[in-house]
């Protein structure tokens, strides 16, 4: 993949963005990150699916772009050097990646891996996590293999309004915060099985501070309040932009331990998705807020201050 060109232009900012990063040791050689998951990282029911998806590799060539070109590109107007690659399938956890796909996983030693299961933690069971738990070990297992300094990431998912609010959901009657609570705690329980994995990315959580902080509306079934984003996309069961957005900004923070508001409102992704820079701040503020109440996270405050109005201009060009 070619060498790092920026996406936006390089004002005073986001040059102190910069350097502040390799100050920090994070802008040095580039690094690969590879990202397993199904719809929930492809950005199923909203433009992110396709969005810059020349700037990341699809291992399946289905010419995704999705989360990971999200992060690809917040990565990039931080002056960061990340290869990115997806290998995705939808309605799949982890075991289908390793029944299916292993040999394509591990055909290189990457240097992260980012991956999450179904969003019910076990879709014939939903809310047991013993699959979740056994799958992620010996993915873990998998990787260290090919390589020693092998580093997993888990991400605890978002909630599901359908789950929690349709009669037939598996947590109907319960919040959605409840089943943040349930996913995110499946999830610690994988991650301690492997010295490999290296923690759980909160994006789950971060979706309930937005609720919780007025941000999002947290039940689109009986409407969206005036002035709240919503979340979820059309079926109550995938994110919509806003939704999206907010996780890769966790992502964002979680791997690179740079606080996401240090991307500011004039953040051209949000930009072109259809996303006003009000949105952008807001959603900005939650990761962070959420990144800096994690255990096991360090991000320092550092948001970007613009003496003069943010102005977003489209991303240019350029893995």
């Amino acid at each position: 993949m070619p060498r790092f060109k920026p996406t936006c232009k390089p004002t005073l900012a986001r040059l102190v963005l910069a350097a502040a990063a390799l100050f920090s040791g994070a802008l040095c050689a580039q690094t690969s990150v590879l990202f397993i998951g199904n719809s929930f990282t492809y950005g199923a029911g909203s433009p992110l699916r396709y969005y810059r998806a020349d700037t990341v590799s699809d291992l399946n060539r289905e010419g995704q772009g999705g989360v990971p070109a999200l992060f690809k590109s917040f990565t990039q107007q931080a002056g960061l050097h990340y290869e990115v690659a997806l290998e995705t399938r939808g309605g799949t956890g982890i075991d289908w990646h390793l029944a299916n796909k292993l040999a394509l996983v591990t055909q290189r030693p990457w240097d992260l891996v980012v991956a999450h299961g179904f969003s019910t933690l076990d879709a014939k069971k939903p809310g047991d996590s013993a699959t979740l738990v056994q799958t992620a070990q010996q993915l873990a297992e998998a990787l260290q293999a090919r390589n020693p300094q092998a580093r997993l990431l888990l991400e605890a998912t978002f909630p599901r309004a359908d789950e929690t609010y349709g009669p037939k959901g598996a947590w109907y009657g319960k919040s959605v915060a409840t089943m943040a609570q349930d996913v995110r705690a499946a999830y610690e329980l994988a991650a301690k099985t492997s010295l490999v994995i290296k923690g759980v990315i909160p994006v789950g959580e971060a979706w309930v501070r937005a609720m919780d902080a007025g941000i999002a509306d947290p039940n689109p079934f009986d409407g969206i309040d005036a002035g709240k984003l919503n979340l979820w996309t059309y079926d109550n069961y995938h994110g919509s932009t806003a939704g999206y957005y907010l996780k890769g900004l966790v992502v964002f923070g979680s791997i690179t331990h740079l606080d996401p508001r240090s991307l500011g409102g004039n953040e051209c992704s949000g930009f072109e998705l259809g996303l006003s820079v009000v949105q952008v701040k807001a959603l900005q503020q939650v990761a962070f807020e959420q990144l800096a109440a994690s255990p096991g996270l360090v991000v320092p405050a550092a948001p970007l201050v613009v003496p003069a109005a943010e102005l977003p201009q489209r991303c240019l060009p350029g893995h």
